[in-house]
This record gives structure tokens, C-alpha cells and sequence, in this order.
């Protein structure tokens, strides 16, 4: 998703960073996702912390928030303003 929202970072976090600054993310979800990136990070390496059933279900509403921002939201809000300007003209 990053890549595909045009991010030049290859790191994830810097990725989510430049999302966020570019205005593509609001912070609380930059927030959520740097939570699930440590999670992630938990979870796919070797470590003494597990990931539990609540935090992986938390991991995926995240996922599913971000991805229906990202691409639902905003193609929401910009066919309003769309509509907006074309009936202000």
C-alpha cells in the first residue's frame, strides 16, 4: 500500500512517516500502524514476547482501518468535493 500511495522509503516506518506527512494518513492511524509494525516485527522474529489473539485481531483492524481509509474514505470524500465545485460553478 505504501508503494502503490508512492512512497520512496523502503523502510515501513519511514514509509508510514512520509504518508502521514504528505497528508495520505491521519495520525492516530500513523500511530495504530507503528503499533502493529512493532507487532509485526514481535511476531515474525524471534523474541520472548508473543503476540496474543487480542493484539492480532487489533493488527487487522488496523489493516482493515488503514486500507479502508486510504481507499475508501478518500475516494468518498473526494467525489464530494468533486461534486461540490461542480455545483458551485
Amino acid at each position: 500500500m505504501c508503494i502503490e500511495q508512492g512512497t520512496q522509503k523502503k523502510a515501513l516506518f519511514q514509509a508510514l512517516q512520509e504518508l502521514r506527512d504528505d497528508g495520505k494518513i491521519e495520525g492516530r492511524l500513523f500511530d495504530w500502524a507503528q503499533a502493529l509494525r512493532v507487532l509485526g516485527n514481535q511476531g515474525a522474529h524471534f523474541s520472548e514476547e508473543s503476540v496474543s489473539r487480542e493484539d492480532a485481531a487489533d493488527a487487522l483492524s488496523l489493516a482493515e482501518a488503514l486500507l479502508n481509509y486510504i481507499y475508501v474514505f478518500t475516494a468518498k470524500y473526494e467525489e464530494f468535493q468533486n461534486r461540490r465545485q461542480s455545483s458551485a460553478n
